[in-house]
């Protein structure tokens, strides 16, 4: 696996990709693994998970430097990702236990009902490259501390973020085994997932990995949360705050590059603020600075690889040929490295790849509808239903109108954003399944009925 600089072209490392023989010692020490750790007092994994949220600020700058060279990430966006990875280590570290007390229930006399919740076993994570330390700990922070072990299967272009991931855990003196990455291309996951060692699977990614990773699962009847691809609408209505829309607008496009599955993708503003919404998103869009991602100054730095590029341009090209306007943006930058400039399209017309497929990096469709109702439909008028951003002065109306739109998760009057207090996921072919919050940790457990009765019940037999 060759780790390549996106903002040069440079080749920073290059990696051995494990054997088949190394991926069965990698298997048989996570199944070893497991059966101490499943034991081991949650109270001492919550200590050990307080632990890598610290191990991650004290070396916060070198795990930046690494996502910074290996996909492009600006320098201060990857120290950010760094933080809130250790913010959601403190908050299982905290709330864990709480989330997994056993929850009581009703009862005959004589007899107590309760749900116990109790791990499953090494979970595989597949995981990509635009968050590479953040998909990963979103998983792991509650799956480790809940007793199960972690296989990760990170993207082939970042296995520098995905050693030092491991680094982490094995700094905050976690047990040998419980956390393991494997370093092992995309054709090889089947084969890993199918193994009786692993219980379950999470991905990120794709819809197209998604269906690959449902599907052995499936085959194997083993438990999968996915998170797949987004096409967030971001709504403006006539009595929004223009100015606050535009500028948070530009950002929720633009972050990362624009290579992020709750980006917001496609700006859907009524008639009557259209004009004034387009002319200040503009404004802001041009005042981000393009450029090398370790200045501190640069906003937006090169996309991921080379072959998205070609692959975005495709996107804009064939969508500007079928009647979209480029209002800034829209061509390769000629320089060194993967770089696309912040990119506005209007006049998209309906059909169009940049109005029907996912668009991952800085290309901003506006669309121009008449009132709330054609916001809405428009919205609603994809295949993807992870998250939606809706803008307006009036949060009763705001409130009614999130219950209309089709998505996992409804932002007014903010960027759509994970926290690790709150759940997330998405609904179509955003995938399914919950991270984060009480239910993220509640994804790979046995939630376990035990039934006590303080005498045998003689009586006449339980009907099923």
């Amino acid at each position: 696996m060759d780790a390549i600089n996106p903002a040069t072209g440079e080749q920073i490392e290059s990696y051995d990709e494990h054997t088949p023989e190394e991926v069965e010692t990698v298997l048989s020490q996570a199944e070893a693994a497991f059966e101490r750790w499943r034991t081991r007092p949650r109270r001492e994994r919550e200590t050990l998970l307080k632990s890598a949220g610290a191990v991650l600020r004290e070396n916060a700058r070198d795990y930046a430097q690494t996502m910074t060279r290996e996909m492009g990430k600006p320098l201060a966006q990857a120290e950010a990702e760094v933080e809130k990875c250790a913010w959601a280590c403190d908050h299982y570290a905290e709330h864990a236990s709480a989330y997994l007390q056993p929850e009581s229930h009703p009862s005959p006399p004589g007899t107590t009902v309760k749900t116990v919740y109790e791990p499953l076993g090494p979970v595989l994570a597949v995981m990509p490259w635009n968050f590479p330390f953040w998909q990963v700990f979103r998983f792991a922070a509650p799956s480790l501390t809940a007793g199960n072990v972690g296989l990760l299967k990170h993207a082939s272009n970042v296995p520098g973020c995905a050693l030092a991931i491991e680094e982490v855990f094995r700094e905050a003196g976690y047990p040998e085994g419980v956390f393991q990455s494997l370093l092992v291309s995309s054709d090889r996951v089947a084969d890993v997932l199918a193994d009786d060692r692993l219980v379950a699977a999470t991905l990120t990614g794709s819809d197209r990995a998604g269906r690959a990773i449902a599907s052995t699962a499936g085959e194997h009847l083993k438990k999968t949360v996915l998170e797949l691809g987004g096409s967030d609408p971001f709504v403006v209505l006539e009595d929004a705050d223009v100015e606050a829309a535009a500028t948070t607008g530009a950002w929720a496009r633009n972050q990362n590059g624009g290579q992020s599955c709750i980006a917001a993708k496609r700006f859907i503003v009524v008639d009557a603020v259209y004009d004034a919404f387009v002319d200040r998103l503009l404004a802001a869009v041009d005042s981000l600075a393009v450029g090398d991602p370790m200045d501190p100054d640069t906003d937006v730095g090169p996309q991921a690889r080379p072959d998205l590029v070609e692959a975005l341009h495709e996107q804009v090209q064939a969508s500007v040929d079928a009647g979209a306007t480029v209002a800034t943006g829209g061509e390769p930058l000629d320089r060194d490295g993967a770089y696309y400039p912040p990119t506005v399209l209007t006049d998209v017309p309906e059909g169009c790849p940049v109005d029907t497929e996912e668009v991952f990096g800085p290309v901003a469709p506006v669309y121009r509808v008449p009132d709330e109702t054609a916001a809405v439909q428009k919205a609603n008028d994809t295949q993807f239903g992870l998250g939606a951003s809706l803008w307006t002065a009036d949060l009763e109306r705001g409130d009614r109108l999130a219950g209309d739109l089709e998505a996992g998760c409804v932002h007014v009057n903010e960027l759509v954003k994970s926290d690790p207090r709150i759940p997330f996921g998405g609904i179509k072919r955003s995938g399914y399944g919950r991270e984060l919050g009480e239910d993220g940790i509640k994804e790979f457990v046995n939630r376990k009925t035990v039934w006590l009765a303080s005498e045998p019940d003689t009586g006449t037999p339980a009907v099923e």
